[in-house]
C-alpha cells in the first residue's frame, strides 16, 4: 500500500468557521525559495485587472491597443508614489521613532486619493504627450480605477488591518490579538471593513458602466470619472465611521471623514452639470 506523505495545508489556509471570517495565519506566500508579500500580490493582480479592462474600453472607443500600455507603465509607479505621500503625510505621527518604515509600503499605508491623484496626473501627461484625448481618457479608466480598488483591500485581509468595531455578525472578521488596537484587546471579530470596502468598489464599477450605457453621450465627456469620484467618496465616507485604525483627527473626525465628503460633493456637482438636456448627435468617442 503506498505511503500517503503527511502534507499540511494549514500554514497557507486560513481556518475555516461558519461564525466569522478567518484571517490568514500569514501575510507572506511562499513559493520555493521565493517570500511574496501578499500585500503587493493583491495590489499587482488590480492594476494588471485595471489595464485589462480599461485597454479593453479604450480599443472599444476605436483607440490603439498599446496606448493604455504606454500610460500605465508611468501612471501606475505614479499611483503607488501618491498613495504612499498621502498615506505618510495625512499620519505621519503614526512613524514617530519609526521614520525607515515609511518606505514600507508592503506593511500596508496607501492612501487612494493621493494615489489616483498623482497616477492620474502623470497618465494625463502621458497621454497629452501621445496627442490623445485627455477627458475621454478620464472616463475609460472611470470604471478601472475601482475594479483595482477591489482587488487590492484584499491585501488588507492578509496584512490583518483596517478592520472596524467590534462585531458578532456572520460575517466578522478574526484579528489576531496581536494586531488588535489596544482599545480592542479583548475581541476576537471585528467588522471586515476591508471587505465592506472591496464590495462597495464592485458596485462602483456597475454603476460606471450602466451610467454610461443609459446616458451614453448625453454625459460630457470626463463626468463618468466624476461620477466614480463621488459615487466612491460616498461609499467610503460612511465606512470611515467603523474604521478603528489609528488616523488623523480633526474636529474629532478623521481627517478622511472631510476628503471623502469634499470629493463626493464636488464630484456629484460635475456629475450633475455635465449632462446634456438631449443626446449629442456627434458622439465622436475619440474626441473631447
Amino acid at each position: 500500500m503506498p505511503v500517503v506523505p503527511d502534507v499540511s495545508l494549514a500554514p497557507l489556509l486560513p481556518r475555516l468557521s461558519l461564525a466569522s471570517i478567518p484571517s490568514p495565519s500569514s501575510a507572506i506566500i511562499k513559493l520555493g525559495p521565493l517570500s511574496l508579500h501578499a500585500y503587493g500580490i493583491c495590489i499587482a493582480f488590480g492594476m494588471a485587472a485595471a489595464v485589462w479592462l480599461a485597454n479593453r474600453r479604450w480599443v472599444g472607443r476605436g483607440g490603439g491597443p498599446k496606448d493604455i500600455e504606454k500610460m500605465a507603465y508611468w501612471a501606475l509607479p505614479a499611483g503607488i508614489i501618491g498613495a504612499r505621500l498621502y498615506h505618510v503625510v495625512t499620519d505621519w505621527r503614526s512613524f514617530n521613532g519609526r521614520r525607515p518604515e515609511v518606505f514600507f509600503i508592503w506593511k500596508g499605508g496607501l492612501g487612494i486619493w493621493g494615489g489616483v491623484a498623482l497616477g492620474t496626473v502623470v497618465g494625463l501627461l502621458v497621454a497629452r504627450r501621445l496627442r490623445l484625448p485627455l477627458l475621454t481618457m478620464m472616463d475609460v479608466a472611470a470604471p478601472a480605477i475601482p475594479l483595482a480598488q477591489s482587488i487590492g483591500r484584499w491585501g488588507n485581509w492578509f496584512n490583518q488591518e483596517l478592520y472596524g468595531r467590534p462585531s458578532n455578525s456572520p460575517w466578522a472578521v478574526e484579528i489576531d490579538r496581536a494586531n488588535r488596537v489596544d482599545e480592542f484587546k479583548g475581541f476576537d471579530t471585528f467588522h471586515p471593513t476591508f471587505l465592506y470596502e472591496s464590495v462597495w468598489n464592485l458596485f462602483v464599477v456597475t454603476l460606471v458602466l450602466l451610467v454610461e450605457r443609459v446616458l451614453g453621450t448625453r454625459l460630457k465627456p470626463g463626468r463618468l470619472f466624476a461620477l466614480y469620484v463621488a459615487a466612491y467618496s460616498g461609499g467610503r465616507l460612511l465606512i470611515e465611521q467603523m474604521r478603528t485604525d489609528t488616523a488623523t483627527m480633526i474636529m474629532g473626525l478623521r481627517i478622511n471623514t472631510f476628503v471623502a465628503g469634499g470629493l463626493l460633493a464636488l464630484g456629484s456637482l460635475i456629475v450633475l452639470t455635465g449632462l446634456r438636456n438631449r443626446p449629442s448627435t456627434t458622439p465622436a468617442p475619440l474626441q473631447d
